[in-house]
């Protein structure tokens, strides 16, 4: 009514001007304290664990957490600058594909000759239509798992490290529990939702550090695209990284995406920037870009921040 009214009235010009400053005051004000608000609703209504840097006002511009799991922490120091249900077990898709590169990269031979599968050439989801019979060097199998989250190549270096897909997994989940990822267990190499194949955003940032300590694969999963061919055949097959925020945001150097139906949109994300090491995981979310580009944003701030 007090917007109709002042619109009506043509005696009262400074009035219905005030009013309308006092609104969109009111607006902002609303704005400001409505992230704190909602977390703490959230908080309330189920038994997640929110942890964030800085003051309530500086919080990120949601109202609902934006992703099912969510871990930035600041890698130099190992500061957790925010979380969001980080030690929940929920399916890890393709990222399930680093744990598989450092089995790989372990227990392999980088030059090794691959041939192509009947099975790995029938992986779905995901793949380069790669034919049973070709033959491709690891390393370019490993480009194209890590580069372009290719599932046939995947496989048939899975089944070529292993000797087949099962034992490779015996070898995936030894090595977790090596490194004491007590919340982890795969299923399968390449990332398929099953019940058996889970982890959480804690383990799978530690996951990362991990790998990111082996030379091969801190450079390919920057790599924005790469091109490998069989060492028998002529086909040219190009790589596209699926990782959105490569070359669009300064100082982002992988590391990996993961998408099923069961797991949602997921990413896992280095940025370094301004001196600062972040590490993002974001686990089940619709909107993984924005969601990763305004968590960036707001861990280089926070790492600014006093403390």
């Amino acid at each position: 009514m007090m917007t109709r009214d002042c619109a009506r009235s043509h005696r009262s010009p400074f009035l219905a001007h005030a009013a309308g400053v006092f609104i969109g005051l009111l607006l902002i004000s609303a704005e400001t304290v409505t992230p704190s608000i909602a977390l703490a609703k959230s908080v309330a209504a189920q038994p997640v664990h929110v942890r964030t840097a800085i003051a309530p006002h500086q919080f990120p511009p949601w109202r609902v957490s934006p992703a099912h799991g969510i871990l930035l922490k600041e890698l130099t120091s190992g500061r957790v600058l925010y979380e969001y249900d980080a030690g929940k077990q929920m399916s890890p898709a393709s990222l399930t594909k680093i744990m598989s590169a450092l089995v790989i990269l372990e227990k392999g031979q980088l030059d090794d000759l691959v041939t192509i599968s009947p099975n790995a050439a029938r992986a779905h989801k995901m793949h380069l239509r790669m034919k049973a019979g070709q033959v491709f060097r690891l390393e370019d199998l490993l480009k194209a798992m890590l580069i372009m989250s290719a599932n046939d190549a995947c496989l048939a270096a899975v089944e070529h490290v292993g000797g087949d897909e099962a034992q490779f997994v015996t070898l995936m989940n030894a090595k977790s529990a090596a490194l004491g990822l007590a919340d982890t267990h795969f299923n399968d190499g390449c990332g398929f939702d099953n019940p058996d194949q889970y982890s959480t955003a804690e383990d799978l940032a530690a996951l990362s550090v991990i790998a990111l300590d082996q030379p091969i694969f801190r450079q390919l999963v920057r790599e924005e695209r790469a091109i490998i061919t069989p060492v028998n055949g002529q086909h040219v097959y190009v790589l596209y990284n699926t990782n959105r925020l490569l070359g669009r945001i300064p100082g982002v150097e992988g590391i990996k995406t993961g998408f099923t139906s069961k797991a949602g949109r997921c990413l896992i994300a280095k940025v370094s920037q301004n001196g600062s090491e972040l590490l993002l995981v974001i686990l089940n979310s619709k909107r993984r870009w924005n969601t990763a580009t305004n968590l960036i944003t707001y861990g280089l701030q926070a790492v600014e921040a006093p403390h």
